[in-house]
């Protein structure tokens, strides 16, 4: 047997303040993005923010649907409209937020494995990561080099292409 580890690494942000002015800027759009949340039933609103490589901005919030599981996460609504509309233009980074009026969030919460696999898919498309930042409103930003910082062992098989 082998005994092998893997760790991952991210930096922390205490507050916006110490982030780029391009981060805290695309922090603040999946704020904006959140706005659109339709969250009826779980009442946790999720937004999400894209910036290309041309600057421009792209933005997903959760759609919730009463026929579960039908709705779709913030990332992957942003995600697809990337690789719908702007697949030539490359995804930089990304920033996920989070709202609740049920209890307070007090650190950045995570994407799904679904969402991160869809990541995975596009950062193989376009052929390098893509950094994520997770905001917390009442806490700290994480700051990811990609999804492999999540999913070490993530679902890719090139000869499926």
């Amino acid at each position: 047997m082998i005994s092998k580890e893997i760790k991952i690494a991210f930096e922390e942000y205490l507050t916006l303040e110490q982030l780029t002015s391009a981060d805290k800027d695309l922090c603040l759009e999946a704020v904006k993005a959140m706005g659109n949340s339709h969250s009826p039933y779980s009442k946790f609103r999720v937004g999400a923010a894209l910036r290309l490589q041309s600057g421009k901005i792209i933005y997903g919030s959760n759609q919730e649907n009463v026929a579960y599981p039908s709705g779709l996460c913030a990332e992957r609504v942003a995600l697809f409209h990337w690789g719908a509309n702007h697949p030539d233009d490359p995804i930089i980074s990304m920033a996920v937020t989070a709202h609740t009026n049920e209890f307070s969030l007090v650190k950045p919460v995570t994407p799904c494995g679904s969402c991160l696999q869809v990541l995975a898919e596009y950062e193989q498309k376009q052929g390098k990561p893509i950094e994520v930042m997770l905001y917390c409103q009442n806490g700290s930003i994480w700051k990811t080099c990609g999804v492999q910082c999540f999913l070490p062992f993530l679902f890719f098989e090139d000869r499926l292409k």
